[in-house]
């Protein structure tokens, strides 16, 4: 079932901020993570492959970050030794923004898939790691 995604306009890493809206008519790939999570970061080289896969299609890779505002600084650094790419986004109050309580985020990571419409295709979408993600994708794309 599809609904309306509800919104969120966080600091990007790139800077300024980045809204939903922003993204509209494309996909949009969303990793809800945190710094301190070894399953997350276990995730990155799955989801650089991706971004790379798809760097030119209709697809935007966003990753929210809900670590707590004072590892901020911890969150940057990761950014550019990992050298991420996509849309690197800090929420506003880690487990506690609107964001996270609206999707019942209680654990992560956690991976959303949206319609170029905003509507959500997937609230708990498969990981960058599970190989039945870039069939999806390609069914989505081409």
């Amino acid at each position: 079932m599809r609904c309306l995604l509800l919104s969120f306009d966080y600091d990007n890493y790139a800077g300024g901020k980045t809204k939903l809206e922003d993204l509209k008519g494309k996909y949009v790939y969303i990793d809800v993570w945190a710094t301190w999570c070894g399953p997350c970061r276990a995730e990155i080289p799955f989801k650089k492959k991706n971004e790379g896969k798809y760097h030119d299609k209709n697809i935007s890779f966003v990753s929210i970050s809900i670590d707590v505002q004072k590892d901020m600084e911890k969150w940057k650094t990761l950014i550019k030794d990992k050298e991420l790419g996509g849309i690197q986004l800090f929420a506003d109050n880690d487990w506690n923004s609107k964001f996270a309580k609206d999707y019942g985020i209680n654990s992560i990571p956690r991976f959303i898939l949206i319609d170029p419409n905003g509507k959500i295709i997937n609230a708990d979408a498969l990981r960058p790691s599970a190989p039945k993600l870039e069939i999806q994708l390609n069914t989505l794309l081409n």
